[in-house]
């Protein structure tokens, strides 16, 4: 029976080997060696040489064709797929598992690794059952609890709407190799350092961890025109037949400090910590940054808080919560100030690839925290009290099934980030993403009342976030402004001669674009102008129930020009006799007034009169787009309105019934 995966965990969750964390230990403690060729291999994995491993394995695998030999092909199977696991070609290294459950190698570890290899492939279904059949032997496995919630995650978001995020394969950094690890070297955002294996690289041999080229950090600087150019090697005696490769820098960006693979006939591979310092636009050779005594633990990624004051880095030392961790160190005095940031942030699986945008705005990669397969990236929040970090997925499209990690931002929501998605070999490249701005508007046209532009109209918004514009109406009496989201907002609008009218809302939080509509209707102070849908019941002043909402709206014009005055009249048809229609007009007037001085408006700012039938209608633009048949200027007189046919007397009866108001004077207690 395997050992208690507890005690296996520190070899057991290293992994991206291209990326340069390699093991310190075997995986599993392997029984004895059965011919040559597998001696050779057993050793090339103790050794972390997955490359040549998988290929010597391969070969051994294909002449273990006989019946006896099906224990045996099990354990070979899955140590292939050990190798492909961390070569990341998760499609081979989840062949191979399969094959070893189907020779019966008996390990229950090999459930977990093809839940992880299925789900790095983006096959979450299967990789469920995978790991439903793990915890059925562990139970009490966190990591996989923790894949399985990644799957159940990844299979809902796949229903879901993607984030609003556009990604894009950066091409014109990326080789035919693996290209990783983008980084500014400072706020110019105008040269991106990277990690390559390209077949430029110094060094002859190809690695025996990955099969291909020791990598080596790579420059691409931008153009007058601000177009990227391509890359290069960057200058000095920087790069060497080793790996070199995952950089940060200083603010001042005169110190780079770098990940560096140590490598020794004696023992496992691991990495350490470099820096090389600039002069003018070389980069000298690299020197060790101490950060422990501690000699056996890896210890990479660097990267350097925004103030320079920490530098954070990946570790599987002593301490730890399991795999990997994230650590971090004062630059200024190191003794002492080691620091792991704690269980909010590690798991017993692998954080990776630090990233401070700010103090409190940590971006990392991880395995251990639910995902969509292999390393996800995530986007890590301090409280204001500094005393806990809220970990959120960065989800669809910045992360995929396959790893994605070192991500870098540039100007605003955009920068570049690493990720093998898509890629058969595993081969990492560079992607680049970016957040596009939020198209939140309002816009609208301001008019009279008988819907012609007013010239020369001013539009005022004031937001509660502090925002404060200002705009003047375009020809047509059109408006636009650029709002912010979950805003709420007062908008006012006025000319010379016209009352101001102010109107509020909220701008909705949702992250989508959004075009909102507002009319503004301004009043003129020259000539009467009519209350639409103020109802009365039949033949009395009695005010309906459906006239509350143009009523309120007419008692807020009158609050938001507070040193107005003016005087309702109220008008009827032709029917009836004078006195009847001036009595029925002046107590319906006063209704109207009444509802005023009740709602809040001072008494001595209203007064009111009946008019009866003595004031007919003239038809006003308006009114002749509405009846087309009354021609513009007409009065509805009752000469005019008895040679109509018996429907349009009716809609001219309409018309005159109304009631309007005229403002009386504009500077009510200015002085």
């Amino acid at each position: 029976m395997p050992a208690p995966r507890y005690k296996q965990m520190k070899t057991l969750k290293t992994r991206h080997i291209h990326i340069l964390l390699l093991p310190l230990a075997m995986l599993l403690l392997m029984g004895a060696c059965k011919g040559a060729k597998l001696s050779t291999a057993n050793e090339q994995l103790e050794r972390g040489e997955f490359f040549d491993a998988s290929k010597t394995y391969r070969k051994v695998y294909n002449k273990l064709t006989k019946r006896e030999d099906r224990p045996l092909r099990g354990e070979v199977a899955y140590k292939l797929g050990t190798c492909y696991r961390r070569l990341n070609q998760a499609p081979q290294a989840a062949a191979a598992f399969q094959n070893a459950i189907r020779y019966e190698y008996p390990d229950s570890m090999t459930y977990y690794w093809l839940g992880r290899s299925l789900q790095a492939d983006g096959q979450y279904a299967q990789a469920l059952d995978a790991y439903t059949a793990f915890l059925r032997l562990c139970p009490d496995d966190e990591l996989a609890k923790e894949g399985a919630r990644g799957c159940r995650m990844a299979i809902q978001a796949k229903k879901a709407k993607k984030s609003r995020y556009v990604v894009k394969n950066a091409k014109i950094f990326n080789s035919r190799r693996a290209d990783f690890a983008p980084m500014y070297l400072d706020k110019n955002f105008d040269q991106l350092f990277f990690t390559s294996t390209n077949e430029k690289n110094m060094g002859e041999h190809k690695s025996e961890i990955t099969g291909m080229k020791k990598s080596d950090i790579y420059v691409s600087k931008k153009d007058e025109q601000g177009k990227w150019q391509r890359p290069e090697p960057v200058e000095g005696e920087l790069n060497t037949d080793m790996d070199e490769g995952i950089v940060s820098f200083s603010p001042d960006g005169q110190t780079m400090y770098l990940t560096k693979a140590r490598r020794s006939p004696t023992s496992n591979t691991s990495v350490e910590i470099y820096t090389s310092r600039r002069s003018d636009a070389t980069w000298g050779a690299a020197s060790k940054y101490e950060i422990t005594a501690d000699t056996l633990s890896a210890v990479g990624h660097p990267a350097v808080s925004p103030d320079g004051k920490y530098l954070y880095f990946t570790s599987d030392m002593p301490g730890g919560y399991g795999g990997k961790d994230i650590w971090r160190v004062a630059i200024g005095e190191r003794i002492g100030s080691l620091e792991n940031l704690g269980p909010q942030i590690n798991t017993p699986g692998d954080e990776m690839f630090p990233y401070l945008r700010a103090d409190t705005l940590l971006y990392f990669s991880s395995d251990g925290h639910p995902g969509f397969g292999g390393l996800d990236m995530f986007k890590a929040t301090l409280n204001s009290t500094r005393d806990r970090w809220s970990v959120e997925n960065l989800g669809l499209p910045m992360n995929s099934a396959g790893d994605d990690f070192g991500i870098t931002f540039g100007p605003g929501e955009s920068g570049f980030f690493s990720s093998n998605r898509g890629d058969r070999k595993g081969y990492d490249h560079i992607y680049s993403f970016e957040l596009p701005e939020l198209k939140v508007t309002i816009s609208g046209w301001v008019m009279d009342k008988d819907e012609e532009p007013v010239p020369k109209a001013v539009i005022r918004i004031v937001g509660d976030d502090g925002s404060n514009q200002k705009e003047i109406a375009r020809d047509d009496g059109s408006f636009s402004f650029k709002l912010g989201r979950g805003v709420k907002y007062v908008m006012m609008a006025g000319a010379k001669g016209y009352l101001n009218v102010k109107q509020e809302f909220v701008s909705d939080s949702a992250e989508e674009d959004a075009d909102y509509a507002v009319d503004f209707i301004l009043a003129s102070i020259s000539k009467p102008q009519v209350v639409e849908n103020i109802f009365y019941d039949f033949d009395k002043a009695t005010l309906r129930p459906e006239s509350k909402q143009a009523l309120d709206e007419m008692a807020q014009m009158l609050r938001d020009n507070p040193n107005v005055t003016i005087e309702m009249g109220s008008h009827t048809d032709r029917h009836g006799t004078d006195a009847y229609n001036e009595d029925l007009s002046d107590r319906r007037a006063k209704s109207v007034v009444d509802y005023l001085i009740a709602a809040g408006i001072a008494p001595d700012r209203l007064k009111w009169l009946g008019y009866g039938e003595s004031r007919p209608k003239t038809v006003t633009k308006r009114i002749n787009r509405e009846f087309p048949q009354f021609p513009e200027g007409t009065t509805l007189n009752e000469e005019f309105v008895s040679t109509l046919s018996e429907a349009d007397q009716e809609a001219a009866d309409q018309i005159n019934r109304r009631t309007e108001f005229q403002v009386t004077s504009i500077d009510y207690e200015m002085f």
